[in-house]
């Protein structure tokens, strides 16, 4: 007979809320690229980049590995949010806009649909100039969570 333990991720994200801000703002290719996280939901995050000289493709605008990464940061934030592993599975991306040196993009994860093992989410990503590029991305949840679960 199987024994599912319930966990209530809402209130994990909310009692371990700094724990797992301290884990996601640790991912070291996001601190390179000097990506910000600025906030941080139940299933939804947002971040920041601020295009500079060293992000810019051959044309001049913003390397569309620049703009992928920031999708990529906040939906790793996103699905992680509720302190469960989760990893990517898919990810496909829209670009829309060019983005340009000294632009502010900002990056906002939607979870549209979460279950026990895999999870869906929209990104958007939007300079002052408007919408940049759309990610849609599925997550693979892990059984184990990077925070502790109370025992009952």
């Amino acid at each position: 007979m199987s024994t599912k333990q319930y966990v209530d991720e809402r209130e994990l994200h909310r009692k371990h809320y700094d724990e797992i801000c301290s884990k996601l703002k640790q991912d070291q290719f996001a601190q390179f690229l000097g990506i910000k996280l600025l906030e941080l939901g139940e299933g939804t995050a947002t971040a920041e980049v601020i295009v500079e000289d060293h992000m810019l493709n051959a044309h001049g605008t913003a390397h569309g590995a620049i703009i992928f990464s920031l999708a990529d940061f906040v939906f790793a934030a996103a699905c992680n949010s509720y302190g469960k592993t989760s990893v990517a599975l898919s990810m496909n991306i829209g670009f829309l806009a060019a983005a340009m040196k000294g632009n502010r993009l900002v990056a906002t994860a939607t979870e549209e649909k979460k279950n026990n093992r895999t999870a869906w989410y929209r990104i958007r990503v939007e300079s002052e100039h408007g919408l940049v590029a759309t990610l849609d991305a599925l997550a693979y949840r892990k059984s184990e969570y990077f925070v502790q679960i109370d025992e009952e």
